[in-house]
């Protein structure tokens, strides 16, 4: 399917996440198969990333569960801005070669099979390389309806500083 145009205002898989059961369905006693190529692409809103990023929807679970999660696809030079999670967020990474940093250390480089737990409330980014592309898929709980507070940009000199 074709990436749908970026949303003013949308949290990180907030509103891109896809509901894998109907309203009707949520209520009934049986699992629910949502097929690959069912779920529509986003690109990232320019509020909440720098660069190209591709959300690719995974699931929002109904409640009373409020877990969820997505691929995210950063190309060369891509990153989020600074944000916190209220819950904490689980980065898996899938492909490629990122970078992803906590506030006041170091960036760190992140590779395939590397899984990052941000804790509930750390200031955090993390995309590409400047010459790498990254995937990762991320992992998140809402608290009352939010998974993510989006801060300010990660500057070029940030984004630029050796590790």
């Amino acid at each position: 399917m074709r990436p749908r145009a970026a949303m003013p205002g949308v949290a990180l898989l907030a509103t891109v996440a896809f509901d894998v059961c109907a309203a009707d369905a949520r209520s009934a006693q049986s699992m629910t198969i949502v097929r690959n190529g069912e779920r529509a692409s986003v690109i990232g809103a320019p509020q909440n990333f720098v660069g190209h990023a591709r959300i690719d929807p995974l699931f929002a679970v109904p409640a009373p569960s409020n877990v969820s999660a997505g691929y995210v696809t950063f190309e060369p030079g891509a990153r989020s801005m600074w944000h916190t999670h209220p819950l904490g967020q689980m980065l898996v990474v899938t492909m490629g070669t990122g970078w992803v940093q906590q506030e006041g250390a170091q960036k760190q480089v992140i590779k395939p099979g590397d899984v990052i737990w941000t804790p509930p409330g750390v200031k955090h980014w993390h995309g590409a390389t400047s010459t790498t592309s990254v995937t990762h898929m991320a992992i998140q709980e809402a608290l009352d309806g939010k998974n993510v507070q989006w801060l300010e940009p990660v500057t070029e000199a940030q984004f630029g500083a050796s590790l």
